[in-house]
């Protein structure tokens, strides 16, 4: 047998090592955030229960692995080198599926990346042995495709999201009724029972299906099975015991809940989601066996639909990568985890804004409507004794993202949803669950209000259709590297490896650069001093920006420069994206301002809304002259070139004047300003007239001139917020008495 498939079987499980610790820096933070988010222990504590639940976890996965062996298609009709192709394809597929989507943005799910890709493969290798047969025609692949299988896996995933999402949404409502947000007076008296059956189901996720394999043939286990409804009453029965007399005992028994479903939720994900990441490589060296005992690469793979045991060694080496990924990517799971908590907080300005779209905005008046219509039906008292239950009050002061009561009910929900799966052998993603039953039970917790309602539901739904746009792509990506190594042999084989290693390889470096830059991005300031010198420096900052960006754009436009306009128009869209950012997050950074007066939160309004209208006029003028030289319209005249040129030159001087007031703290100078800024207001007046006449005279074309005028105009604007900037960045020094740092700056 050839060595070939001996290398492929080691970079099978070389791919393996490389997605368990992709795959477990993505997908951990949907089982960890009900901990994080509420901020129940420390994230060392929260870490060593998840390791335990998934060490317990991957022991108990063997049975998921079918799903890679012959969930997706009949092994018995490929022959062994066939199905290393196959698997091969799979691998090489998700690399390149994850490669583009992360650049692109896009979420993705691995146990959806997974299904597909299988299916993609299966069908490229299917469709290669109907053109080599005479016998076999299109209408075959059906023989070679588990088709039955297939869609019923899909339509769990499918149906994961809208099951996960109303789960979430009503469990949490009623949770909050019984307790409301300030719960501690209704849970001394409820509380045992209310976590008796959080802990009943959890235990059962945990024991009577986690460890089911394990016990197999254990009294206790055939009992429960036979009397399922009485053993899970006895259970709540002992459980609200146990818990109440802790309870008694000044112990915080929700804190026992989140972490026990931590652990569940942890087991749960290792054991139905391992088969994402190891279940083709641990599939893959299956066959190889059997290839290598039969002596040839004809032999069909029959036996991979046995239910062969996976390799006690392989999932516990598995777990303990797991863990290590675990450990070893806080950094960027503190970043996947910001995103996620950010749709779920009960905070309702939080500075995150997703945009806003025709559904969403539909969605949110039906909502509106909906409710309209029950507070007609339903009695005054009744809604005015609901509301009450829902007004938010921080009670653990803790300053956590969500309380403790919505923690309990994410984590139990979703260990049920997954646990029921994985009994059914379904490998139902457990990044839809976690991530749809957090966002329905926000939902039902009233953080989704109407200031955010609309953002928040584009944010969620443009994680969803990402979800959904991975299952087309992993498909097609599948099918066209299964034909490529099918046809192309050791040669395709060779250079598809090189490129997802050159992929692996850059992937891995740029993602810790962006770790590190939203990193440093996510540090706000928290004291006021904090807050003020921060606005001052990016005054600063943008003011020495927005020279740079406007001088380059007309050199650019003078010289129909479409590279420097593009670089330019990015700059300028990334400036006035920072600017509104930070005017999104107005409210919460007011907030933080207790020690200030009314008169410092008036200026700071004021800075921030001048510093956005300036970065708007930039970006108004940069990307329609991009788009002009880009369409190949014809460039500006000579008269239009001189003009802009003087212009430009004024711009220049204001803005260095302007500078140097900034940097020195020093704002005496400002009626110099005025005058300049009035002399360039004549000198953008005169030029208008001229493009006028010369627009009469037809000495100018169309395009040209609408160009003209824009950059006139939007100049005049951007110079018209630069200076009620400056004044306002005047009083707002002066006010608070802040000195800007002074670096060292050279002004020519």
């Amino acid at each position: 047998m050839s060595e070939l498939y001996t290398v492929i079987v080691v970079i099978l499980g070389l791919l393996a090592v490389s997605g368990l610790f992709v795959g477990v820096t993505n997908d951990a933070v949907n089982f960890l955030n009900s901990a994080i988010g509420s901020k129940v222990a420390s994230m060392r504590t929260i870490l060593t229960v998840a390791s335990v639940g998934i060490i317990v976890g991957v022991i108990t996965s063997s049975g998921m692995m079918e799903v890679a062996r012959n969930g997706m298609f009949n092994p018995g009709l490929f022959t062994f080198h066939e199905v290393m192709i196959l698997y091969l394809s799979v691998m090489f597929a998700n690399i390149i599926l994850l490669n583009l989507y992360n650049s692109m943005g896009l979420p993705t799910s691995t146990t959806v990346s997974l299904i597909f890709c299988l299916l993609g493969s299966a069908v490229a290798v299917s469709t290669f042995k109907i053109a080599a047969s005479e016998a076999l025609t299109i209408s075959d692949l059906g023989e070679f495709i588990n088709t039955s299988r297939a869609m019923g896996v899909v339509s769990a995933i499918l149906l994961s999201v809208v099951i996960a999402f109303t789960c979430g949404t009503v469990l949490m409502y009623i949770s909050r009724v019984i307790f409301s947000f300030r719960y501690t007076a209704m849970f001394r008296r409820l509380g045992a029972f209310w976590c008796g059956i959080s802990l009943t189901a959890i235990v059962y996720v945990a024991v009577f299906k986690g460890l089911k394999s394990m016990l197999h043939g254990n009294p206790v286990i055939e009992f429960v099975n036979d009397y399922t409804v009485l053993s899970l009453f006895v259970c709540w029965l002992f459980c609200s015991l146990v818990l109440f007399f802790l309870q008694r005992l000044k112990i915080n028994i929700l804190r026992i809940t989140i972490l026990s479903g931590s652990f569940a939720l942890a087991l749960s994900f290792a054991g139905n989601d391992l088969v994402n990441f190891i279940g083709v490589p641990v599939a893959s060296f299956d066959a190889y066996q059997v290839g290598r005992e039969a002596g040839s690469t004809t032999v069909l793979m029959e036996a991979l639909n046995e239910n062969i045991p996976a390799n006690f060694g392989i999932l516990l080496a598995a777990g303990l990568i797991m863990i290590l990924a675990l450990w070893t990517s806080q950094k960027e799971m503190a970043v996947l985890t910001a995103r996620e908590l950010s749709l779920t907080s009960t905070q309702e300005d939080n500075g995150v804004q997703s945009g806003s779209s025709a559904f969403s905005r539909t969605l949110v008046r039906a909502a509106l409507n909906v409710n309209a219509a029950i507070e007609t039906v339903v009695p005054e008292r009744a809604l005015q004794w609901i509301a009450r239950r829902f007004e938010y009050e921080d009670v653990e002061h803790s300053g956590a993202p969500y309380d403790m009561i919505r923690a309990a009910v994410n984590l139990t929900t979703s260990a049920m949803l997954i646990s029921m799966a994985t009994s059914f052998k379904l490998p139902l993603s457990t990044t839809y669950v976690c991530f749809m039953v957090a966002m329905g039970s926000s939902l039902a917790d009233k953080a989704w209000g109407r200031e955010s309602a609309v953002y928040r539901i584009t944010g969620v739904m443009t994680v969803v259709m990402g979800w959904f746009v991975t299952a087309l792509g992993g498909f097609l990506i599948a099918y066209g590297v299964g034909l490529v190594l099918i046809y192309g042999g050791t040669v395709a084989v060779t250079a598809t490896s090189l490129l997802c290693g050159w992929m692996i390889y850059r992937s891995r470096f740029k993602k810790k650069d962006e770790v590190k830059d939203e990193e440093a991005g996510k540090k706000t300031p928290e004291s006021s001093d904090e807050i003020l010198t921060g606005l001052s420096e990016e005054v600063c900052r943008t003011m020495e920006a927005t020279t740079r960006i406007y001088d380059r754009t007309l050199l650019a436009v003078f010289k129909e420069n479409r590279k420097v306009l593009r670089e330019m128009t990015q700059q300028a869209s990334e400036l006035y994206q920072q600017s509104s950012d930070r005017k999104y997050s107005l409210m919460s950074t007011l907030r933080r301002l207790q020690e200030s007066d009314i008169d410092t939160a008036q200026y700071y309004v004021q800075v921030v809304d001048y510093l956005n209208e300036m970065t708007k006029a930039l970006l108004h003028i940069t990307r329609p002259a991009f788009e002009h030289i880009d369409n190949n319209h014809e460039g500006l005249s000579k008269e239009q070139t001189e003009d802009l040129m003087h212009i430009n030159d004024e711009v220049e001087s204001i803005y260095r004047q302007i500078e140097v007031m900034l940097r020195l703290g020093d704002f005496s100078d400002i009626d110099r300003v005025l005058n300049m800024r009035d002399n360039l207001f004549e000198t953008i007046a005169d030029a208008i007239k001229s493009e006028l006449e010369r627009i009469n005279r037809t000495r100018s074309s169309t395009k040209a001139s609408m160009l003209y005028l824009t950059v006139l105009n939007e100049t005049k604007n951007m110079i018209l917020q630069s200076r009620n900037l400056l004044k306002s960045q005047r009083y707002f020094v002066e006010h608070t008495g802040l000195m800007v740092n002074r670096r060292f700056y050279k002004i020519e």
